[in-house]
C-alpha cells in the first residue's frame, strides 16, 4: 500500500492558488485595457444581469461574488458612480437593499463579455482539452460539496459547453 504524501495536498493547493493568481491578473489587465473595469466589476454585472429583474439583494450578491457585505457595498458604490448599477429599496422590508443593473451596465456587459470569454479561453481553457476541463470542474465541485457548498451556478451569459 502506498502511503499518501502529505505534501501532495499542499503542492496541489499552492499550484491552484498560483494558477488562479496568474490567470486572474491576465484577465484583469485585459478588461482594464479594453474597458477600464476589473474582473470584480464584470462579475457583479454578470450576476445582476442573470438575476430575475436584473437585481439581487446585496447580501445575496455578496455570497455570489464571494465578497464580504462591506466589500460588495464599496464595489456597488463605484459601479453606481459610473451609472452601471443602482440601488433599490425593498417595499416589504426596509432593511433590504437591492442592487440592480442599469441599461448602461447591460451595455458595458455586452461589450466586455466577448473580451472576457476570449481571455478565459486564451489564459486558461486553451491549455486543457475538453476532457481535462470536465475533470477539473468535477474535481473542484467535489471539494466544494465536501466543504458544504454546492458550487456557484455559472450565469447563463457566460455558459460554455464543458
Amino acid at each position: 500500500m502506498v502511503k499518501p504524501n502529505p505534501n501532495n495536498g499542499l503542492e496541489a493547493w499552492m499550484t491552484l492558488l498560483e494558477t488562479h493568481s496568474v490567470v486572474l491578473d491576465a484577465l484583469e489587465r485585459q478588461l482594464d485595457a479594453a474597458r477600464g473595469i476589473g474582473v470584480g466589476w464584470y462579475e457583479v454585472l454578470i450576476y445582476l444581469a442573470d438575476a430575475p429583474g436584473g437585481r439581487m439583494r446585496m447580501q445575496d450578491l455578496a455570497g455570489s461574488v464571494l465578497l464580504s457585505k462591506s466589500g460588495v457595498t464599496r464595489l456597488i458604490d463605484r459601479l453606481q458612480e459610473r451609472g452601471l448599477v443602482e440601488r433599490a429599496a425593498c417595499a416589504e422590508d426596509k432593511r433590504v437593499t437591492y442592487a440592480a443593473i442599469t441599461p448602461e451596465g447591460r451595455s458595458l456587459l455586452a461589450e466586455t463579455t466577448p473580451i472576457h470569454l476570449a481571455g478565459v479561453e486564451e489564459y486558461f481553457a486553451s491549455h486543457l482539452n475538453t476532457e481535462e476541463l470536465r475533470t477539473l470542474r468535477d474535481l473542484l465541485r467535489k471539494v466544494l460539496i465536501a466543504n458544504g457548498r454546492a458550487g456557484r451556478t455559472c450565469p447563463s451569459v457566460t455558459q460554455q459547453p464543458v
